[in-house]
């Protein structure tokens, strides 16, 4: 049965990913529709095109066959919020928000409720604090460490000297964007640099006076925090008053082809740090075009397979089988629970022989989950965009964050966040 998405939140009804009754259910809140969609469709399409992919190929995860939930945010946090309420009671396994806004008002009301919350390079920093924050992760990496390994990749070109440097954060004036700013706040007092901070209002397609000041000052690096259309204009804006496109550097989330590509030959040389590989060079991609793509049962047309969202979504699901199968060998039953899919979350680990396994050799660096740690290492690497080869590919090696000034940001909000929500640490002693 071909997969099609549901337009409304509330009243959504559930897909079935495959031919027979399904049993895991895994809520998709996807945004189709809406400002941002042209980045949430590619994310939904990989998310779903694994999961009909494991129903069609293996027979579900541990024999059983998996249920997708999608729900329709449109990037709203209130609709994002309606949507875990109608969607909670359906046996739901965990939530992917794919959005910080959403992530933010879902951890009190899914830890109250034992289901598990994956922000997967988004969300609250602070809950890599796995004490503190029981039912929330944010593996493989969170947004402070995507600054810091943007800064470490700075460094490197620089002979490991920022001192007297100028670097200007533009970011979307949300939450999401305003999350890396005390990082660079904190790693511009350590390595010498200045930090300018030039927020752009949603949706962002007015971005004319924060790139007249860019070229007025003349930084020497720009970092982007954007999603949707901020991006695509900020990179033309930087084209057109001619920034060098090799100092202009994105989050994970700001480097993507949508935000490259409506800029031609301008956006050649761009650079984005990112936590998992690019392209379509993995053996995965051959099982989904054949027992996918081509038996009708794509979420999508087909044509983004290999696309960074894609692969991003896609990597979300995969981190969500593994961890449901990990919670099927814990709890010795293929029926796992949420609160089960959370003890499988807590205990996940991801080596490269499993990913060589299910056809991701190389796709993102190994690492491990505990009590203490529902974040990873944070491991990342630095990508760029070649507008001639029309492709991104991947410039450095993965790096470790500087852990020295974000483990103490993590500790301290974290910390901030138990007083407040009366929660007491030395759960993961017990």
């Amino acid at each position: 049965m071909k997969l099609k998405t549901l337009a409304l939140a509330a009243s959504t009804t559930a897909i079935l990913a495959g031919p027979a009754a399904a049993e895991l259910v895994f809520p998709s809140l996807d945004y189709r529709t809406g400002p941002y969609a042209a980045n949430g469709i590619p994310f939904a399409d990989g998310y779903a095109d694994y999961f009909t992919l494991l129903n069609e190929r293996d027979g579900g995860i541990g024999g059983e066959m998996v249920r997708l939930l999608p729900c329709e945010t449109g990037y709203n946090t209130e609709r994002g919020v309606e949507c875990y309420e109608s969607t909670k009671g359906e046996g739901s396994l965990v939530y992917q928000p794919l959005s910080t806004g959403i992530t933010y008002q879902l951890i009190p009301k899914a830890t109250a409720d034992d289901i598990p919350v994956h922000s997967m390079g988004y969300g609250r920093t602070s809950a890599a604090d796995g004490e503190v924050f029981s039912h929330v992760f944010n593996y493989p990496a969170n947004y402070w460490q995507g600054a810091s390994g943007i800064i470490n990749h700075i460094l490197e070109e620089n002979d490991g000297d920022l001192e007297g440097k100028t670097i200007a954060l533009i970011y979307h004036n949300s939450a999401f964007g305003k999350e890396p700013i005390r990082t660079l706040q904190e790693l511009g007092e350590q390595h010498g640099f200045e930090l300018t901070e030039l927020p752009v209002d949603h949706p962002g397609q007015e971005q004319r006076s924060q790139w007249l000041d860019i070229r007025r000052s003349q930084p020497d690096y720009v970092i982007m925090w954007g999603w949707g259309v901020m991006n695509q204009v900020a990179i033309q804006e930087a084209a057109n008053i001619r920034y060098p496109m090799e100092q202009f550097y994105g989050v994970w989330w700001s480097g993507s082809e949508n935000d490259v590509i409506p800029a031609g030959e301008g956006a050649d040389g761009y650079r984005s740090v990112t936590f998992h590989a690019v392209g379509d060079d993995f053996p995965i991609f051959d099982d989904i075009q054949q027992y996918v793509v081509d038996t009708g049962n794509a979420a999508g047309a087909g044509d983004q397979i290999g696309t960074v969202l894609y692969n991003r979504g896609m990597y979300a699901a995969m981190l969500a089988a593994e961890a449901a199968r990990t919670a099927q060998e814990i709890h010795g039953t293929a029926e796992i629970t949420p609160a089960m899919m959370r003890d499988g979350m807590e205990a996940l680990e991801i080596t490269e022989e499993r990913m060589t396994e299910l056809g991701l050799p190389g796709f993102g660096p190994e690492f491990s989950v505990s009590c203490e740690n529902h974040g990873g290492p944070g491991l990342s690497a630095i990508a760029q965009w070649s507008a001639a080869d029309q492709e991104w590919s991947l410039i450095s090696d993965y790096a470790a964050p500087d852990d020295g000034v974000i483990q103490p940001l993590i500790e301290e909000d974290a910390a901030m966040y138990a007083e407040e929500a009366s929660i007491e640490r030395g759960r993961c002693a017990e």
